[in-house]
């Protein structure tokens, strides 16, 4: 039997789930295979044909938290549990009625951000990605640990595309996540770095 949409309010039109897991990289496997996945949400946009000038405050309170919950939730499912997650970020991609404000508008507040963050235990001001384009883009997610942002290892992208979306007056916004580093990594860290600067790599730039 074919349930009712229990988000009705968020012209949800279609969930796209993304994952992947790296196997083997540079001819070996590493040794921490990491997933990563993609969870996309197109939905109508609320805003299209308003003016540049209109106040976005009471759609993005009535519909982000709805999509947090949303995306955060099935991103969990895929990835194994919020424990699972060490990295995340997230996406937006406005269609070309749109304005790249309305994207912004549903990822960059606290009703979305501060909620995602929260479900996924994160500490880590979340790294994004937002556009405007017709459908089929593709779009570079970036990631980074979601409670230790300094920590290079985590520091990858995910790309994320729907082939019919987002159309002229639809928006999709994403949540990604990985379970784990790159693989291989071996660039050391940020907070272990030597400090460098022009003046210390002088020789090496004259």
């Amino acid at each position: 039997m074919q349930q009712d949409d229990p988000t009705p309010h968020l012209g949800l039109r279609k969930v796209v789930v993304y994952r992947e897991l790296v196997v083997t990289e540079g001819g070996e496997r590493p040794a921490r295979p990491a997933s990563q996945a993609s969870v996309a949400a197109v939905i109508a946009n609320p805003w299209v044909g308003t003016g540049a000038g209109r106040d976005l405050s009471a759609e993005v309170e009535r519909i982000a938290p709805a999509l947090a919950r949303l995306l955060t939730a099935k991103l969990i499912d895929a990835l194994g549990g919020v424990d699972a997650v060490e990295a995340f970020g997230k996406a937006a991609v406005v269609g070309t009625a749109g304005e790249i404000e309305h994207g912004g508008a549903l990822i960059h507040t606290p009703y979305f951000g501060n909620l995602m963050r929260e479900f996924l235990d994160g500490e880590s001001i979340i790294c994004f990605a937002d556009t405007r384009a017709e459908a089929g883009e593709a779009l570079v997610v970036p990631l980074w640990h979601k409670t230790q942002a300094a920590t290079r290892s985590h520091y990858q992208t995910i790309t994320t595309r729907i082939s019919d979306a987002p159309r002229a007056d639809e928006l999709v916004i994403v949540a990604a996540g990985s379970t784990g580093p790159r693989p291989h990594p071996r660039i050391g860290d940020r907070k272990t770095d030597p400090a460098v600067t022009v003046k210390s790599l002088e020789s090496v730039l004259s």
